[in-house]
C-alpha cells in the first residue's frame, strides 16, 4: 500500500518503499511541522517589535510578493516549474485565495477582538480540518488522535490565558471573532485541499503558484495601505521582519505544510499549531522579556505530551 494514499507522487518527492518506509515519511512529516511551529512562533515577537511602523495589510501583502519573487528565482534555477503545473490552474487560487482570506479576517477581526481571544478562536482550527479531512480525503481521526488533539487545546489554552480560568470565561464571542472564526475554517480548509489539488508538482512549484495566487489577492485588499507606506522611511527592524515573514514564514512555511500534508493526517499536521503558545513563551524568555509564571507549565506539558502522543499513533 503506498505511504501517501490519495495522490500521485513526483519524482521529486516520492519515496522508493524498500528506503523509506510509511512510518518514517510521517515521521519526516513530524518534523516539518515542528520546524513550522518554531517559525511561525519566531515571528511574534519580530511582528511585536514592527507592528507600530507599518500597516498590517501593507505587511501581509509585501510577505507574500518577496516570497513569491524568492519562490520564483528559486523554482527557475532548479528546473522546478513544468508546463504540466498549470494544467488545472484554477487550484491555486482556490488555495491561495484561503490563504488571502485567513490573513485578510485575522488583521479585521484584531480591530474588534482582542489578541487573547483571537487565540483561543484559533484552538478551533485542528478540529475543525479533522473533519473537513474527513469530507474532502476520506481521513478519519481516530479516538486516540481526537482525545491528543482535545489535550492539546486544552494545554495551549491553558497557555494563552496563563492558568487564569477568570479570562478564559470572560472571553465573549462578538463580531471579531466570529470574522476570525470564518478565517479559521478558510486555514482549516487549506491542508485537506492541498493533498486533494496536489497531481505530482514538486513541492517548489506547488508552494510557488500558491503564493502568487495570495499576493495577487493580498495585494488587491491592502493597496491603500501599499501605496500610503514610506517604505524609505521605514526603520530596520520592519525589513528584518519583512524578510524574516516572507521567507520563513510564507515561503518555508508553506512549502513545509505541503510536505507534511502529503505525508500525515490532516488534523496531525493542524495539531502543531498548539505548540506556538508554547514555543512563543519561551522564546520571550530567552530574549529577555521575562518567563512564563510556574502555574502556565502544566499548559505547557500538555501540549508537548499531546503531541509526542500524535507522534506515537501510527494511524493514517
Amino acid at each position: 500500500m503506498s505511504p501517501h494514499p490519495g495522490r500521485r507522487g513526483s519524482a521529486a518527492e516520492s519515496r522508493d518503499p524498500s528506503t523509506d518506509s510509511p512510518r518514517r515519511e510521517a515521521l519526516r512529516g513530524h518534523a516539518a511541522m515542528l520546524l513550522f511551529a518554531t517559525l511561525i512562533s519566531g515571528s511574534f515577537s519580530l511582528g511585536g517589535m514592527a507592528a507600530p511602523f507599518i500597516d498590517p495589510g501593507a505587511l501581509t501583502a509585501a510577505r507574500f510578493a518577496i516570497a513569491a519573487l524568492v519562490l520564483g528565482a528559486l523554482a527557475v534555477a532548479t528546473g522546478a516549474l513544468r508546463r504540466h503545473d498549470l494544467a488545472a490552474p484554477w487550484r491555486y487560487p482556490v488555495v491561495g485565495g484561503l490563504l488571502a482570506a485567513y490573513f485578510v479576517l485575522m488583521f479585521e477581526g484584531l480591530r474588534l477582538a482582542t489578541p487573547v481571544s483571537m487565540a483561543a478562536v484559533f484552538t478551533m482550527t485542528p478540529l475543525m480540518t479533522a473533519g473537513l479531512a474527513r469530507v474532502i480525503v476520506g481521513q478519519r481521526a481516530s479516538a486516540p488522535v481526537m482525545a491528543a488533539l482535545l489535550l492539546a487545546a486544552v494545554g495551549a489554552l491553558w497557555v494563552i490565558f496563563r492558568a487564569d480560568l477568570d479570562r478564559l470565561l470572560a472571553v465573549d464571542i462578538g463580531p471579531g471573532e466570529a470574522l476570525f472564526l470564518v478565517g479559521c475554517f478558510c486555514h482549516a480548509l487549506f491542508i485537506p485541499l492541498v493533498r486533494r489539488f496536489s497531481r505530482g508538482e514538486t513541492g517548489v512549484a506547488f508552494t510557488f503558484w500558491t503564493v502568487v495566487a495570495a499576493s495577487l489577492m493580498t495585494g488587491v485588499w491592502a493597496a491603500p495601505a501599499l501605496v500610503g507606506t514610506a517604505w524609505p522611511a521605514l526603520p530596520a527592524i520592519v525589513w528584518i521582519t519583512l524578510f524574516y515573514l516572507a521567507i520563513g514564514t510564507s515561503a518555508v512555511t508553506l512549502f513545509l505544510m505541503r510536505y507534511a500534508a502529503l505525508r500525515l493526517p490532516s488534523a496531525k499536521v493542524m495539531a502543531y499549531g498548539y505548540l506556538i503558545p508554547s514555543l512563543v513563551a519561551v522564546e520571550e524568555g530567552l530574549l529577555g522579556h521575562g518567563w512564563i509564571a510556574a502555574p502556565v507549565l502544566p499548559g505547557v506539558a500538555a501540549t508537548v505530551a499531546a503531541l509526542v502522543w500524535l507522534v506515537a499513533l501510527r494511524d493514517r
